[in-house]
Order: structure tokens, then sequence, then C-alpha cells
């Protein structure tokens, strides 16, 4: 039997969460209390209000696994600006839109966009799919056939990859809360660690070397793009190919993420998956999360720890 744990906290409401016969309200240590909710598939404990929680020695919890986008950095909005520089670069303009300028994609319609498709190139495959390929200064009539096709998605992305790197190298962008030193914690544990995201490879370096350090990043046992597996989040690939890499069984393994599509590949792979939201993501449904988070500044490795040690009790 599920059961919920929902804590109600004045200063956040990412998404409306409905309360059940089942859920229970506990006063948490003041490591969780800005979570938004557990979730077990059975409670095995009670919780003191001001203890730090206790793990048993016997968890399986052995990795743990972090998205780039929206994790490690809130990066949507530097995404969206660099396709944005890229289409008026190459004055890209779709057969269906009636302005007189190069395509823009708004802020609304990005997060809808890059919650529903992983990937840069996906995305705009999809876009030109339903919005009719373009005409651009790479070819001035739209492209029918396939391989031409290809070639338009490949230098539109080319572009923006180094349009986002300038923008990552300006030294404005500073990770998310919590994150270097949850990193630090794992790795002084002896747990295994990783970063698994959909963007390019290359690009996905240069924000590691950048706001991690690249002390931090050459000492990750396993970092995946994109470019090493062939399908995108939500499949669930990129994740399995990085148990495969870690030498860790799924189950024993713990993924950050920041939207259903990661949530998606993560449980896809037999992973469990908590959330730390951003502005873009907060409204979705995360019902398959085992803890949701609006960042992890108050979040320790031991409560994620907790955690995984109580799904993996359950099951």
């Amino acid at each position: 039997m599920a059961c919920a744990i929902t804590l109600y906290c004045p200063t956040l409401s990412p998404s409306s969460s409905s309360s059940s016969s089942s859920a229970a309200n506990y006063l948490l240590p003041n490591t969780l209390r800005h979570a938004t909710t557990l979730r077990f598939p059975t409670l095995r404990k009670s919780f003191a209000s001001e203890r730090r929680l206790s793990v048993s020695s016997s968890n399986q919890f052995q990795a743990l696994v972090f998205d780039c986008d929206g994790v490690i950095l809130e990066s949507e909005h530097l995404h969206r600006q660099a396709y944005n520089d890229a289409f008026a670069h190459f004055n890209v303009r779709c057969p269906s839109s009636q302005l007189q300028h190069p395509l823009n994609w708004g802020s609304d319609f990005y997060d809808e966009l890059q919650n529903r498709i992983g990937g840069g190139k996906p995305k705009m495959r999809w876009y030109f799919g339903e919005h009719g390929w373009p005409s651009s200064t790479i070819f001035e009539k739209p492209p029918e056939a396939d391989v031409d096709r290809v070639k338009l998605i490949d230098t539109l992305q080319d572009w923006k990859t180094e349009r986002y790197k300038e923008i990552i190298k300006s030294g404005t962008v500073e990770p998310r809360p919590g994150v270097l030193r949850l990193m630090d914690e794992a790795k002084a544990a002896g747990k295994k660690l990783a970063v698994c995201s959909a963007a390019t490879k290359s690009s996905v370096i240069l924000c590691l070397e950048n706001l991690i350090g690249i002390e931090r990043f050459q000492s990750l046992d396993c970092f995946l793009a994109g470019d090493d597996v062939k399908e995108k989040k939500p499949d669930p690939s990129i994740y399995l190919t990085a148990s495969k890499r870690l030498g860790v069984s799924p189950q024993d393994c713990l993924v950050v993420e920041d939207s259903i599509i990661g949530l998606q590949a993560a449980t896809g792979a037999g992973m469990s998956c908590v959330i730390t939201y951003t502005s873009s993501t907060a409204n979705q449904d995360f019902k398959d999360a085992i803890a949701i988070y609006p960042d992890l500044s108050n979040v320790r490795l031991e409560d994620l720890e907790f955690l995984l040690q109580n799904v993996v009790a359950a099951s």
C-alpha cells in the first residue's frame, strides 16, 4: 500500500498536491522541511522533530546521479536565448508565421517544449515538422530532402551550442544551491557520482568545468551526454548506460532530476528519483518521485540515503 507524506511549507507551492485519506502530516527535521512531498511504497519509520535521520548500514545506496540542465544550473532561459540568437543569425523563418522577423521562441512556449522533448535537435525537428520547415541563409528555400533537413538542424545546433558556451563562459552563471556540497558529501562517503545530460557533450563539459570546477568534473565516476546514446530522455537509455558503466544496479542508484522527462527516464531505468524543480517545471506531475524539493540547499546525503533505504526496504 502506497503512503504519501505531504509537507506544508508556507514559502513554496510548486504544484497543486491533492491530499488523500492515506496522507499524513509530519514535522520533519530541519534538513527536510523544504521538501514538498516524500513518497514511500511503505512507511517504516516515524520522525522526531529535532533529530537527524538515522540510517541503517544495510541500505543499498551506491550511486548518486545528477541531470545537468535544471539541476546543476537553472539553464532553460540560457538555452532559449541561444536558440533565438541562432534563429536570428541564420534568419530562420517558418512558413506558418505571419511575422516579418526570424523565429523566436517565447518563454512560455519554450517551457512547454523543453519539458516535452529532450535534446536540441529533436526539439527543432519536431517544431519544424509541426510549423513547416523554414527558409534561412542556410537554405534559401525550405529543405525538402531529409539530408538537407539534417544539415539545417545540425548547423543551427552547432551555432547554438557555441553561443551557449559564450553565455556560460561569461561568468554570470552559478550552480544551483546545495549541488556542490551534495556532490562533495557523496564522494566523501564513497558513493559513485555521475552526471547524465541530454545536451550536447561539448556544452555539458564546458558547463561542468565552469560550474562545478575541473577537479570535481574529473572525479566523476561516469559522465554521459546526449551524444552517447541513440535515444534522448524520456527514454531510459542514458540511465541504463550509466548503471552499466558505474557497475551499480539501477535500484541502488538515486537520480536527481528537475522535469517530468527526466523523471520518466530515471524510473524507466528502474532507478529512484528525487526532483529539484525549477520555475518552468514546478507545476508538473511528479507523482513517481520519492521526494520533491525547491532546491538542494537543505538536503543532505543522509536524507537521500534514508529515502532510498525506505524504497529498498519496501520492495
